[in-house]
């Protein structure tokens, strides 16, 4: 089973570029964020071309997620929303796929220590742990991916000496991840390799994506029934860079294979 996450960075501008790599790496299971359209919005006719099907969470011009999956796998809506802080927008869906639950999220950026969004990301963030606790114990199988905005390990940043304690990089963002995994979610990334830097997201600017200036907080964590099942793991780095003319989101999908369940 392939399971991916993929900040689109707009799905307006990405659609041909998502199309492009769905057809490419047939995935099962993916969920996007930052989609930047309302539900009324989102290209259901063209998803359901490619063989996929949708459960969206928009929003105008912001924010936005979804989880498509394979059109002959049987998927439900579960959630739409993080409960309590909805004033933050469009930022979580869970769906029922298969023999899991499948959560995608698009964590507040925070934007910088000084700005009123960073304790508001803190918060959010706390309110995920909260959710997780009730909603989805370590016991079943869960899958819990996006766009994290937080760098949660030294190593996940491409100059951790230089940035450390600044956004996305600092003590109390870390904690907030912890408690995550210390509660039964997973990196599944870090279970095959514990120890590799690998970035999912490079700035625009400067060369960034060329000069290896990234940062890994595109994520995939999972409950023990789900990890226990991890074969392969990694970032799609081919689908940053431009694709028969279609330019890139900052974003790379990152894809993550599993054994079938028994």
């Amino acid at each position: 089973m392939r399971m991916a996450t993929w900040n689109v960075n707009g799905l307006r501008a990405r659609l041909d570029f998502l199309l492009l790599w769905l057809r490419d790496r047939a995935p099962d299971v993916v969920g996007l964020q930052e989609l930047k359209l309302t539900d009324e919005q989102f290209p259901h006719a063209e998803i359901e071309e490619a063989g996929y099907r949708a459960i969206v969470h928009g929003q105008k011009s912001w924010n936005g997620v979804a989880v498509l999956t394979r059109q002959e796998l049987p998927a439900k809506l579960v959630q739409k929303g993080l409960p309590g802080q909805e004033e933050m927008g469009a930022r979580l869906v869970t769906a029922e796929v298969a023999e899991l639950a499948f959560t995608t999220v698009y964590v507040p950026n925070g934007k910088n220590l000084d700005h009123d969004d960073y304790p508001r990301k803190l918060a959010w963030l706390d309110a995920l742990g909260d959710h997780l606790a009730q909603a989805h114990p370590p016991e079943q199988p869960h899958v819990l991916c996006g766009d994290f905005n937080v760098c949660a390990a030294p190593n996940d940043s491409w100059n951790e000496e230089k940035l450390a304690g600044d956004i996305f990089h600092t003590d109390a963002e870390r904690a907030c991840m912890a408690r995550l995994t210390d509660a039964g979610h997973h990196d599944l990334f870090r279970t095959l390799h514990p120890d590799l830097q690998q970035f999912s997201w490079w700035d625009y600017r400067g060369g960034a994506f060329h000069r290896g200036h990234g940062l890994r907080i595109d994520l995939l964590l999972a409950t023990p029934p789900v990890r226990e099942r991890v074969r392969e793991a990694g970032t799609d780095r081919d689908y940053r860079k431009k694709q028969d003319g279609l330019t890139a989101s900052d974003h790379a999908p990152v894809i993550v294979d599993l054994e079938r369940a028994d």
